[in-house]
């Protein structure tokens, strides 16, 4: 490999849903198209609302050289404050555990936004004249950071300016001034054209801005049935409106996420070139635990099959493999996790949902380490930090002391609700399979019902012999466990409040 970056990690940071399967869906295609060209030496995915975590995200990479790309429209206060927060980083360029964490721009900035944004709007009328055409970019809008619209006032103005042939340019919002509801208003021209500036299609570009634009009377469609890309042009107010899918999901991000690490380097005089790699923790971790006999992790079983590994579902380890649905390659991994058996979502992946009936070939232990990424985010990672006493957990209070926003609440719970909470989320409606290895702070281990997850026996799948088990381990507490606390704690300042009242 003659990349400069081939001794590097790439990080792309991503919100992700606890609903929407879509959301992250992007990120990882262009994760997965950056890891086909060999650039980097690694290539992950973390997310706000998915897994991994930004606190996990670091036990799946090995290098010492890490660049983080945020896959944000906006510079706004995710990229300026959460993820900042959450990946513990203090400023462009970040030294800790001797790793070298360089933190790039979100893609949304990016001038090259400007030549999707084209391409998107030409693809989506093709052959209307620009001429006759309104273009409308279509932002969330918010009054937590003044940067949130920045960006997309700045496409505005680079595309108004730049005699690219529209009749008009203009900018707007779902949650403020100028509306996108106001379309008809704001425009003028025949055709309108309106382009979703955000990173993948979910609730908002499926559902909130049709409502909004008049296309769909109410929300309430699955995503896999909504028609909102297929209709163009919709004649409405006796104009042709088209409407585009979000921008983010255009293959050609993939690019500007490259574009952002070469602008970090030459802006902070980062000279890039191949250096020795050290050494593949993670691979030789894995070759070790499965010379000892550990073939299983959480509910997939994988063993040596001819030059490379196979995969299935534990439960499906005495069937004749010409009875299961044939996979090749690791990608297909994330495919198979996504959904259960009904089809609905698993934004938990560590849950025992996992759907039965398939058989995964990969070629080589670098593929079935990536393939286990994929069914079980940082897993490996995380259990072979704990074995060498290099993980480090972040406490419950920790993490609910840090929330800010609408989680600015959470840490109102009291010590036996923790427990209470984390009993009965992830034992009970979860039914998640890790064993969590943090305490109530510090100094305090988590009482009450949330024992039955530290013991050694949870992480591993019911019935399985510890020794042949990757544990699944949970360093911090997820987001489930944080809204569940804002809820409560709500609840607890209400009650206070009724209690003074009287």
């Amino acid at each position: 490999m003659n990349s400069p970056y081939s001794h590097a990690a790439l990080i792309i940071v991503g919100h992700g849903s606890t609903l929407n399967p879509d959301s992250s869906a992007p990120t990882h295609r262009h994760a997965d198209e950056i890891r086909r060209r060999g650039i980097f030496r690694e290539v992950v995915c973390c997310f706000w609302k998915e897994e991994p975590t930004m606190r996990e995200v670091f036990e799946s990479v090995d290098s010492d050289v890490i660049y983080i790309v945020p896959n944000f429209i906006s510079e706004g206060y995710f990229c300026q404050q959460v993820l900042p927060r959450e990946l513990r980083l203090d400023g462009p360029v970040t030294q800790r555990d001797g790793k070298t964490i360089h933190y790039c721009d979100p893609v949304g900035i990016h001038p090259n936004m400007t030549r999707l944004l084209l391409q998107r709007a030409d693809e989506v009328a093709p052959g209307v004249p620009r001429a006759e055409t309104s273009l409308i970019i279509v932002g969330h809008g918010t009054n937590l950071n003044d940067n949130s619209t920045k960006a997309i006032q700045e496409q505005v103005r680079l595309i108004r300016d730049g005699g690219y042939g529209f009749a008009e340019v203009v900018d707007a919002y779902m949650e403020e001034a100028p509306l996108v509801s106001d379309w008809v208003t704001m425009t003028t021209a025949a055709n309108v054209v309106v382009v979703p500036f955000f990173i993948a299609d979910g609730l908002h570009s499926f559902q909130d801005i049709p409502v909004l634009l008049g296309m769909e009377k109410e929300p309430g469609k699955a995503l896999s049935e909504m028609e909102v890309f297929r209709q163009n042009p919709i004649l409405m107010h006796g104009r042709n409106l088209f409407y585009s899918s979000a921008i983010g999901t255009e293959p050609l991000m993939a690019e500007v996420i490259l574009d952002q690490v070469h602008d970090f380097d030459a802006k902070h005089g980062v000279q890039a070139s191949a250096m020795a790699a050290p050494r593949p923790l993670l691979k030789e971790g894995l070759l070790r635990w499965m010379a000892e006999g550990r073939d299983v992790m959480g509910q997939v079983l994988f063993v040596p099959e001819g030059p490379g590994y196979l995969l299935r579902h534990v439960a499906d380890a005495d069937l004749p493999l010409d009875g299961l649905t044939q996979h090749v390659g690791a990608p297909a991994a994330r495919e198979i996790a996504r959904c259960d058996e009904t089809g609905a979502f698993r934004p938990i992946k560590t849950a025992a949902t996992l759907r039965r009936g398939w058989a995964l070939q990969v070629a080589d232990v670098e593929e079935l380490l990536l393939a286990l990424e994929f069914f079980y985010p940082a897993a490996l990672g995380m259990a072979l930090a704990q074995a060498a006493g290099t993980l480090v957990p972040v406490p419950l209070r920790s993490l609910l002391g840090r929330q800010t926003g609408m989680y600015r609440f959470a840490n109102g719970i009291t010590d036996a609700q923790a427990g209470e909470i984390i009993g009965s989320t992830c034992q009970v409606e979860a039914k998640c399979l890790r064993r969590i290895v943090f305490g109530l702070d510090s100094a305090q281990p988590l009482g009450g019902p949330a024992v039955v997850k530290l013991g050694a026996d949870a992480g591993l799948v019911p019935g399985m012999a510890a020794g042949r088990c990757v544990p699944l381990l949970c360093m911090e507490a997820c987001n489930h466990i944080v809204s569940v606390a804002r809820k409560v704690s709500r609840e607890n300042n209400d009650a206070k409040a009724k209690q003074t009242a009287s």
